[in-house]
């Protein structure tokens, strides 16, 4: 269940997102690669947005 009507995240989704930014802007300071880290936020991101998808179209 989204935690906003404007928002397809739920909470647990919200906090994952927020904790991996939180580990990219660590990583970018010390100069390291964050191309995997930025892809799980990604693929959460995309499949927040196909679940709400999926449940407005029922």
């Amino acid at each position: 269940m989204a935690f906003t009507d404007k928002d397809p995240h739920n909470l647990s989704e919200i906090a994952r997102v927020v904790a991996l930014g939180v580990q990219i802007q660590r990583r970018k300071a010390r100069g390291k690669s964050t191309k995997a880290l930025e892809r799980r936020v990604d693929q959460i991101r995309e499949r927040a947005e196909a679940r709400e998808n999926a449940r407005r179209t029922k």
